[in-house]
């Protein structure tokens, strides 16, 4: 038995280079090998079986542990984009009414937060370079005007939908009221066209009685020339005629003190100038003129910025929103005639001083009237 335990050593002591020095001297003849036991009883030992769980082991936890996370959010975002696109597909083939609906939500929600992002970008730049409102360049200056217009619209929804469960009531609101609740994002293009045109229908009912109020108030002037150039302007525009700028600028003197400049107005004109500009005229007297100066010196300060980027460098879409926040309804006009009628008004605007932005106000009506036969 001593001899077999020995030859026994010896071949495994061999195949696992242990115990050289005792395996090399029984190898030359020199003498008996020494094995210690505790060598002899690991290498007689049988292997020990593997764990039963790790057979049943998912193979997603063998994955290791340095896998890139970007692939894995990639890959299931790839996978929710597929989807929805599945789920779009089937709501476009099965309710497409309801589909123009959803697809103009979501893009409304994309566009507003993309605007939200340029918006605090803009304020960041302001804050760091100290700059003024009315020292950004046009593009900026017209965003951040929309943007506050869009979000004071915008303000009564959010309030509304505070309460619980408020928010299905506000919801169906939205539905069936979408041109006072819902703000421009979330207007479908046919939607868009209809609720421009009625906002120029309510505001186009006071075009006479802003030109009637000039011919009434210019009869007391005491200037003749002054007068008589007044009162032609308006029997021009009466008439069905388009007034030309250098007509405008030849009374601007009028605009700026007695009787027709901003604080001397009367408190019927600056209502109807305020439904002009989309401002509501149910407020004190002394606030009215303050928002009514506020916004057209907006508008003056935007005109000098377009003035500096150049009305041809201006979009389709920009020229036609331009043209309409200044009084004519663009819906119905070509890209072309947008933009020759936006080139007379920045003529007059560029013009003009801050003390006379009172005829800045009336000729949003006196140069929109009649101009190409006023198109509805």
């Amino acid at each position: 038995l001593s001899d077999d335990l020995s030859a026994v050593a010896k071949m495994a002591l061999s195949r696992m280079g242990c115990c050289r020095g005792g395996l090399h001297g029984g190898l030359l003849g020199v003498g008996p090998v020494t094995v210690p036991a505790n060598c002899l009883r690991r290498v007689l030992r049988a292997p020990e079986p593997a764990p039963a769980w790790r057979a049943l082991r998912h193979p997603a936890y063998c994955l290791s542990t340095k896998t890139n996370p970007k692939a894995i959010l990639a890959a299931v975002m790839s996978q929710f984009k597929y989807a929805n696109g599945k789920y779009e597909s089937f709501l476009e083939r099965t309710f497409p009414r309801f589909y123009l609906l959803y697809s103009t939500f979501l893009k409304g929600v994309r566009t507003l937060f993309s605007e939200a992002k340029e918006v605090r970008r803009i304020k960041l730049n302001m804050s760091l370079q100290k700059i003024d409102f009315h020292q950004l360049p046009y593009r900026e200056m017209e965003r951040l005007r929309q943007f506050r217009r869009d979000l004071i619209k915008a303000i009564p929804i959010g309030l509304l939908s505070l309460p619980p469960f408020a928010n299905y009531f506000v919801f169906l609101l939205m539905y069936l009221f979408p041109r006072q609740l819902l703000i421009r994002h979330f207007w479908t293009p046919k939607q868009q066209f209809e609720f421009l045109n009625i906002y120029h229908g309510m505001r186009r009912e006071v075009y006479p009685e802003i030109i009637d109020g000039l011919e009434q108030v210019t009869r007391f002037v005491a200037d003749q020339q002054l007068r008589d150039q007044m009162q032609e302007l308006c029997t021009k525009v009466h008439s069905g005629s388009h007034p030309e700028v250098a007509k405008l600028l030849a009374v601007r003197s009028l605009f700026e003190g007695h009787p027709l400049g901003l604080q001397r107005l009367r408190i019927w004109q600056v209502k109807a100038l305020s439904r002009v500009l989309f401002l509501t005229p149910h407020l004190p007297i002394f606030f009215l003129r303050y928002r009514l100066r506020s916004h057209v010196l907006e508008l003056q300060h935007l005109d000098r910025a377009m003035l500096k980027l150049g009305v041809s460098e201006l979009s389709e879409e920009e020229v036609k929103m331009a043209c309409y926040s200044r009084g004519l309804n663009s819906t119905h006009l070509s890209a072309s005639e947008c933009q020759k009628w936006l080139k007379q008004w920045v003529q007059l605007s560029g013009e003009l001083k801050d003390s006379e932005v009172s005829l800045l106000a009336h000729s949003m009506v006196l140069l929109s009237t009649n101009y190409l036969g006023a198109k509805e």
